[in-house]
């Protein structure tokens, strides 16, 4: 089931990004475990010290730079302090320095009464907001397990699913073996990134244990020590469901393919094709043409589409008979 929204405290960040981003805790450490990052969106607090609040995003966090600096600097002492307090009695999550800043001591001093944490970087401003969004959007994204296989199958992410004992792994191994990538084996781990757009990674809490398929009757394959580094990817987007199904005389299934089928993760809808396995079946095979197909698609050609045209066009035309047919003796 999809995750619960998420969450992360301010500690968190200062523990995860604290020497990349030179991230160090300048006041307000009682607040660290106790104040929570949910949403990724980033928040500048000009408005706010200008005294501006009616749509203060409080559950944001503030980032302050040169520009809140300078303009502090040109009110008087008791406007500008005035202006901070009325920034922190609006509960903000948390605040970031960048540039490496100092901050005037009622800054400092706000914080620690209010319990607000306020972290400082010596990233240039707009640099580190690009790189604190891209992360938050990372950590705090909508989450999802599913079981199945991930490949990457001429450049197109297959999530191939369908009941357990089908023949996922086999095919996915089969697919690594005809030089396509494996991402996650059994269990895939899905986020959905941006606007609509699903991210897998493999669910294995550690790098040495992905990559690994599990096939019955042999045991535990490990795919980079097989077939290399070119063999595996550590993520890729999710852009086709491929379900594997026991064939049933009467089921239904695509034949033609002029409708798409849909599945839905995340709440991000996908195209989904359903594959009937008998005995002897090459799914490999079948696997890489649903990728071509699909790349075919993403160009503004239908297959389909284009056969289905074309045959209306033809029974809508009296039948002739090619003089070529006629004429060839061969």
């Amino acid at each position: 089931m999809p995750s619960a929204s998420k969450e992360i405290t301010v500690r968190t960040l200062l523990a995860e990004k604290e020497e990349e981003w030179n991230l160090q805790s300048v006041a307000g450490t009682a607040g660290l475990d106790s104040r929570f990052i949910t949403t990724s969106d980033i928040n500048r607090p000009g408005m706010a010290l200008s005294g501006y609040t009616g749509v203060f995003l409080k559950e944001r966090i503030q980032i302050v730079g040169s520009t809140e600096l300078t303009y502090l600097a040109t009110l008087e002492k008791k406007t500008a302090s005035a202006a901070v307090k009325r920034v922190f009695e609006l509960d903000p999550t948390c605040l970031i320095v960048a540039k490496g800043l100092d901050l005037p001591p009622v800054w400092l001093e706000q914080a620690d009464l209010c319990s607000i944490p306020v972290l400082r970087t010596l990233m240039d401003t707009t640099p580190f907001i690009h790189r604190l969004s891209a992360y938050l959007d990372y950590r705090l994204a909508p989450e999802d397990h599913i079981h199945g296989d991930l490949v990457d199958v001429f450049g197109v992410g297959l999530l191939i699913t369908g009941e357990s004992g089908i023949g996922k792994s086999e095919c996915a191994l089969d697919l690594v073996d005809r030089g396509h990538r494996l991402v996650a084996d059994d269990l895939v781990k899905v986020l959905r990134r941006g606007t609509g757009i699903l991210m897998g990674y493999s669910a294995a809490k550690s790098p040495p244990l992905a990559h690994h398929i599990e096939i019955r009757g042999v045991g535990i394959v490990d795919v980079y020590s097989l077939y290399g580094v070119r063999a595996i990817r550590v993520q890729k987007r999710i852009e086709v469901e491929v379900r594997l199904v026991y064939w049933k005389k009467g089921m239904d299934y695509e034949r033609v393919g002029l409708e798409e089928r849909l599945s839905e993760v995340l709440g991000v809808k996908i195209p989904c094709v359903t594959i009937p396995v008998v005995p002897g079946k090459n799914l490999a095979l079948v696997l890489g043409v649903v990728a071509k197909n699909y790349i075919l698609k993403i160009f503004g050609y239908n297959p389909a589409k284009m056969f289905n045209d074309e045959l209306m066009r033809v029974m809508s035309k009296s039948p002739r008979i090619d003089p070529f047919i006629i004429d060839d003796q061969e």
